[in-house]
C-alpha cells in the first residue's frame, strides 16, 4: 500500500521499468568498448608524471612541497674542471628518483614548483600492476614515460618565443649569429584610446568642424620685429638721510620713604583717685 492508504496496482513497478529498459533500446549506445576501444582523453589529463632526467638539478623542491611524501631523492656532487676558472665547480648528480603512485594523490604539486621543468604530466594511465609494491617507479621507468608526453600548446603569434625553440635556434645558427629568436620582436598592437567625458555618446552627430576665416592684414597683430619698443628713462631717486633716533636715558625715581606703622599695644587704664 502507498502513504496514502491507496493499494498500488500489481506489477506497476515492473512495467515502469520495462518502460525504462524499451526506451534505451531505442537510442545510439555512447559505452566505448574499453580496452578494444582506446578513449580520447583531453589533452591535460593527468596520468601518470614523467621524468626529464636532464633538466633535475636535485632541487628537493617537488620532496618537500609533496603533501602525501611519495617522492624519494638521493644525490651525490661531482666537481666539474672549468677551463680559465680559479678551482673546480662543483654539481649534482641524480642517483635515485623515485615516485610511489600507491600513496600519490595526482595533485601536480610537484609539477608546479619545478623551476626547470624536470616533471610533466603525461595522459598514460595503464600501469596498473597486481603487486602493490611494483607501484614505485624509479628514475629509469620515469624517464620512459617522456615519449608519451604530449606536445606543449602553441605559443601567442605576439608573444615572447619559448626557452625550447630558443635554444634550438641558437644552436643551430651557430655561436655569435643573431637568431629570430633574439631579433623577433612582437607587432606593434593598434590600441584603442581610453574614453573620455567629452566624447559623444554613440549615434550622435559628431560636431561641425570649425571654420577659420581669413584675418585680414590691417587686423593682424605686428610681428615682435616690427613692433617700437619705447626708450626707458632712469627715474632719479632722493638720497635718504637716517632717522634720528631718541636716546633712551633712565628715568630718575624718587626714594620712597617709609610709612609709620601705628602700635598695636593694648592701652593701659589710668588708675582711679
Amino acid at each position: 500500500m502507498s502513504d496514502d492508504g491507496e493499494r498500488s496496482t500489481p506489477g506497476k513497478g515492473l512495467v515502469q521499468g520495462l518502460a525504462v529498459t524499451l526506451k534505451t533500446l531505442t537510442k545510439p549506445t555512447i559505452t566505448q568498448q574499453y580496452p578494444d576501444i582506446e578513449p580520447e582523453l583531453p589533452p591535460r589529463s593527468r596520468g601518470v608524471i614523467a621524468l626529464l632526467e636532464e633538466n633535475c638539478t636535485v632541487c628537493m623542491l617537488c620532496a618537500r612541497e609533496c603533501p602525501d611524501w611519495c617522492i624519494y631523492i638521493d644525490s651525490h656532487k661531482e666537481e666539474v674542471v672549468v677551463p680559465g676558472a680559479a678551482r673546480p665547480r662543483q654539481r649534482n648528480v641524480l642517483d635515485k628518483f623515485d615516485i610511489d603512485f600507491a600513496l600519490c594523490m595526482y595533485c601536480g604539486i610537484c609539477i608546479d614548483v619545478c623551476p626547470f621543468d624536470a616533471l610533466h604530466w603525461t595522459p598514460e594511465f595503464e600501469y596498473s600492476e597486481l603487486d602493490v609494491r611494483d607501484l614505485l617507479h624509479d628514475k629509469t621507468r620515469l624517464s620512459d614515460w617522456m615519449r608519451t608526453v604530449p606536445p606543449p600548446p602553441a605559443h601567442d603569434v605576439l608573444g615572447e618565443p619559448s626557452k625550447e625553440e630558443a635554444t634550438a635556434a641558437r644552436k643551430a645558427a651557430g655561436p655569435g649569429t643573431a637568431t629570430p629568436a633574439k631579433t623577433a620582436r612582437p607587432a606593434a598592437v593598434r590600441r584603442t584610446p581610453p574614453p573620455t567625458a567629452d566624447r559623444a555618446a554613440p549615434g550622435a552627430r559628431p560636431p561641425a568642424p570649425l571654420q577659420q576665416s581669413p584675418t585680414p592684414a590691417a587686423s593682424r597683430p605686428p610681428t615682435p620685429e616690427t613692433i617700437p619698443v619705447a626708450p626707458t628713462e632712469t627715474i632719479p631717486v632722493a638720497p635718504t638721510e637716517p632717522t634720528p633716533v631718541a636716546s633712551t636715558e633712565p628715568t630718575p625715581v624718587a626714594p620712597t620713604e617709609p610709612t609709620p606703622v601705628a602700635s598695636t599695644e593694648p592701652e593701659t587704664p589710668e588708675p582711679e583717685r
